[in-house]
């Protein structure tokens, strides 16, 4: 991938990060920005939310693919491009395996372990 298409990814989900906390209210949920993969001709977006709190994702990805324009007319103010990619959400759950693994190792740090037996 070429350096700015990098720059323009991290731009991108900086300012959809900003534009996600800011204008949407998520009823206790976390919603956040993981990663933005735009095409090499920056017509389209992959946008990875990730969100931890409650049980499905699917509600809040509704929402924001519902919404998609005028997240897009957000950016494009924000964001200097010669055209604004049309934003697809995706759910990212490496977070939740992420919290999942870290409880699997507080529990095998739990158990019980073997003692040192030299004769």
């Amino acid at each position: 991938m070429s350096h700015r298409i990098d720059r323009v990814n991290e731009l991108l989900k900086r300012e959809i990060g900003t534009v996600v906390q800011k204008d949407y209210e998520w009823n206790g949920l976390l919603v956040t920005v993981n990663a933005v993969e735009t095409t090499q001709d920056i017509k389209e977006a992959k946008v990875w939310i990730g969100v931890l709190g409650g049980k499905s994702p699917q509600p809040v990805l509704d929402k924001l693919n519902h919404d998609h324009g005028a997240i897009q007319k957000k950016i494009s103010r924000r964001v200097v491009l010669k055209s604004t990619p049309v934003l697809h959400f995706r759910h990212d759950s490496s977070a939740e395996r992420g919290v999942e693994i870290v409880n699997l190792l507080d529990e095998v740090a739990k158990l019980p372990t073997a003692k040192d037996t030299e004769a």
